[in-house]
């Protein structure tokens, strides 16, 4: 029997709740309530234009829209609206591709491909971090500036914090949002540290992980925690006390968090005093990418060093890890004579 064809109030209806469905699944997914309004809103954008359902889209619209409506918008606007589009059809396709053939006898299929599709930015350029060397000269130079600066507890502070970026790899802002509760000192072999504000990824919200205080990092901070932390003048019971405080206060007297730009500036301060080579390129970042290559080089597995870093992606994490220049080299003449060993035990299990 065949089916009635659908009304205007049925597309409508289908529409809608189509729409309502791909909010619910991406906030069941996890992702912040921004993320998804900011997905919303593009398709509404595209929507508003194409004057029609978006199921209703091909390549050829597509190639209109991107190659002229959006010909002169901002890369960025043009690459997160395709993205939303993308994620869309895919939803469609898992959720309501059958039901839509049904209902308008249409198949759905995403109008943006290979050919069409929005280019981004290049890869942006290598981060390569200072050598442990140039590192380990920042710091002794930073630690001697302490003996003799105006205010003690602020720089020690700062130092602190990029001690742990290049210990740990911790980013700026998770460091910044640290609680002094948030040190464990009693879980694993050397303590932990509580990172309630990892970065999600792809805007899925905090990512927390528990980062063991290996590599130093529990040294520093018991140095920081028992020597200049009481100098901040703040309750160390208090709930939601900071770890790294700043030297101004909440109305109610407490101690107010250091914010990400002082960090900032202190690290770059001090680069230009002892490290004037690397001045304009040391940031948070880069320190992050320091701890993961000497971290890696050390003997750590990739996999482990992801888990310190925080990453979803091991692929991720790979494009942290720096080695010095032979390293490659010397892993290949390694495994050179790995096989000739292996070779020569071959040839001598050999009947003659």
């Amino acid at each position: 029997m065949a089916r009635a064809p659908a009304t205007p109030e049925d597309l409508e209806a289908l529409e809608t709740d189509v729409l309502a469905g791909f909010v619910l699944a991406r906030a069941a997914a996890g992702l912040s309530d921004g993320t998804i309004s900011s997905d919303v809103m593009h398709l509404e954008q595209v929507r508003a234009w194409f004057g029609r359902p978006l199921w209703e889209m091909e390549p050829a619209d597509a190639d209109v829209y991107f190659g002229k409506v959006l010909r002169t918008t901002a890369k960025g606007t043009r690459l997160s609206r395709a993205q939303a589009i993308k994620t869309f059809f895919v939803f469609l396709e898992l959720r309501h591709k059958v039901e839509i053939h049904q209902t308008t006898g249409r198949v759905v299929e995403c109008p943006i491909d290979e050919m069409n599709r929005p280019r981004g930015r290049q890869e942006a350029r290598l981060r390569i971090p200072p050598s442990s060397e140039q590192v380990d000269r920042l710091f002794a130079g930073w630690r001697e500036d302490l003996a003799t600066c105006r205010k003690f507890a602020p720089a020690a502070r700062n130092y602190t914090a990029a001690k742990l970026m290049s210990e740990v790899g911790l980013r700026v802002n998770e460091a910044c949002k640290l609680d002094l509760a948030d040190i464990k000192w009693d879980l694993g072999r050397f303590g932990k540290l509580h990172v309630r504000h990892g970065k999600g990824a792809r805007g899925s919200g905090p990512r927390e992980r528990m980062v063991p205080l290996i590599n130093n990092a529990a040294v520093t901070l018991r140095w920081f925690v028992e020597d200049v932390w009481g100098q901040f003048g703040d309750d160390h019971i208090r709930p939601g006390v900071p770890l790294l405080p700043s030297e101004r206060k909440n109305i109610d007297g407490s101690a107010a968090r250091v914010g990400d730009e002082t960090l900032r500036a202190a690290l770059t301060g001090s680069a230009e005093r002892h490290l004037p080579d690397w001045s304009e390129v040391l940031t948070p970042h880069v320190l992050r990418h320091f701890c993961a290559s000497q971290l890696y080089l050390s003997g750590m597995d990739l996999l482990a060093v992801q888990a310190v870093l925080g990453h979803a992606w091991v692929a991720t994490t790979m494009k942290y890890v720096h080695v010095p220049g032979t390293h490659i080299e010397d892993a290949w003449i390694a495994g050179q004579q790995r096989a000739a060993a292996r070779l020569t035990g071959l040839g001598k299990g050999r009947t003659p």
